[in-house]
C-alpha cells in the first residue's frame, strides 16, 4: 500500500503564524506604531503563508513508479508565483478597503515582494521533502518487487521442482518407455526444454506473450500425456498480442492451480480455456471439487496478483460461481524498462 504524501498540518500552522509574528515586529517597534495595521500585517502574511503552503502541497502530482522525480524549475514554480501575486493582491486589497488611510502602491509592492520570498521558500522546502519522499517510494517499490517476485519463484520451485511432480513425471515416463511408446522421445525433449525454461527465467520480471505460450505448449504437452483426454486445454490468443508482456509461470501456476484443485479424470475431464477478453487474458476452468482437496496456502493467486500490481499498477480479477472459474489478467502492453 503506497504511503501518501503529507506534511504536518502542525508544521504548517506555526510557520504561517511565526512568519505573521516577524512581519509585525517591525511594525510594534515602530514610534508611530497603529494596532490595527499590525493584526493588518500579522493577518495577511499568516493568511498568505497558509494558502501558499496548501497549494504547493496539493498541486503536487499523486505518486506513480512513471512520476520521477520533479526538476526545481518547472511549470509548477511558475504557477504557484503567478497564484502567489493573485493571492497576495486579493489580501492586500481587502486589507486596503478595511485601513483606507495606508499608502496602496507602496504597500502593494511590498507585499508582493514578500509573497514571492515566501512563496519561494515553501517552494523549495516542499521540493526538497517531495524528493526524499519519492526516492523512498522507488526503494520500496523495488523491495516490494523482489519480495514478490522471490515468493513467486518459491511457488514455482514447490509446484514444479518438488519430488511429487517429478516422479509423475518420470512415472509417466518410465511406463511410456515400457510400452514402446513412440512418444517417449517427445516427452524427454519437452520435458528438458520445460525445465531448461523454469531454469532460465527464474530472474525475469516479464518476458513476451509468445515465449510464455512456447512454454505452455511444452508444459500441456507433459501434463496430457499424464492424464490423456481428462485434460482438455483450448488456447485462443491472438497473435497481435504476442508482443505484450506477463509475468513469468503466470499461465503455468494458473494451470497447476486448476489441476490441483479439480477433479481430473477420463469420465469427468477438466476443460481450461486461455483467451482473450478486452484487456485481459482469460483463465477459465469447469469446477469439479476434490472429494479430499489438496492443501493449499492460497499464496499462489496472491504472489501472481502482487506481481501484477508492482509491474503494472493493475489486479487480477477473479470470478467464480457454481460452475466456472475464471482469472482475469491484465495485460502488460510495455516492459516497464523499456
Amino acid at each position: 500500500m503506497k504511503t501518501p504524501f503529507r506534511i504536518s498540518h502542525k508544521l504548517i500552522w506555526i510557520s504561517s503564524i511565526s512568519l505573521g509574528i516577524l512581519t509585525s515586529i517591525p511594525k510594534i517597534a515602530d514610534h508611530h506604531f497603529v494596532l490595527a495595521e499590525g493584526i493588518a500585517d500579522f493577518v495577511v502574511t499568516t493568511g498568505f503563508a497558509l494558502l501558499i503552503w496548501y497549494y504547493n502541497i496539493y498541486s503536487i502530482p499523486a505518486y506513480t513508479k512513471k512520476t520521477g522525480s520533479k526538476n526545481v524549475i518547472s511549470a509548477q514554480l511558475f504557477r504557484g508565483l503567478g497564484v502567489g501575486l493573485l493571492l497576495m493582491f486579493l489580501l492586500s486589497s481587502v486589507q486596503y478597503y478595511i485601513l483606507s488611510h495606508i499608502n496602496f502602491g507602496p504597500k502593494m509592492l511590498m507585499y508582493e515582494v514578500r509573497g514571492i520570498l515566501i512563496n519561494l521558500t515553501f517552494y523549495m522546502f516542499i521540493h526538497l521533502l517531495y524528493q526524499t519522499y519519492l526516492n523512498q517510494q522507488v526503494v520500496r517499490e523495488l523491495e516490494r518487487s523482489m519480495s514478490a517476485n522471490l515468493a513467486a519463484q518459491y511457488e514455482l520451485l514447490k509446484q514444479q521442482v518438488n519430488p511429487h511432480f517429478l516422479f509423475n513425471s518420470l512415472n509417466t515416463l518410465k511406463y511410456m518407455v515400457e510400452s514402446q511408446d513412440g512418444q517417449s522421445t517427445e516427452f524427454i525433449i519437452k520435458l528438458a526444454d520445460f525445465y531448461r525454461f523454469t531454469l532460465g527465467s527464474l530472474k525475469l520480471n516479464l518476458l513476451p506473450l509468445k515465449e510464455e505460450l512456447e512454454i505452455m505448449e511444452s508444459y500441456i504437452y507433459l501434463l496430457k500425456a499424464r492424464f490423456e483426454d481428462g485434460l482438455q486445454v483450448s488456447q485462443n490468443i491472438p497473435r497481435e498480442i504476442y508482443g505484450t508482456f506477463i509475468p513469468p509461470f503466470t499461465l503455468q501456476l494458473l494451470v497447476e492451480n486448476c489441476i490441483k484443485h479439480n477433479i481430473v479424470a477420463l469420465d469427468k475431464p477438466l476443460h481450461i480455456c486461455i483467451d482473450r477478453e478486452g484487456d485481459y487474458l482469460i483463465v477459465k476452468n469447469n469446477i469439479q471439487p476434490r472429494k479430499i482437496p489438496e492443501p493449499s496456502t492460497g499464496l499462489g493467486l496472491e504472489n501472481i496478483n502482487q506481481r501484477y500490481l508492482h509491474l503494472s499498477e493493475r489486479e487480477i480479477q477473479i470470478i467464480a460461481d457454481n460452475e466456472t472459474f475464471i482469472i482475469k489478467l491484465p495485460i502488460i502492453y510495455e516492459h516497464p524498462n523499456n
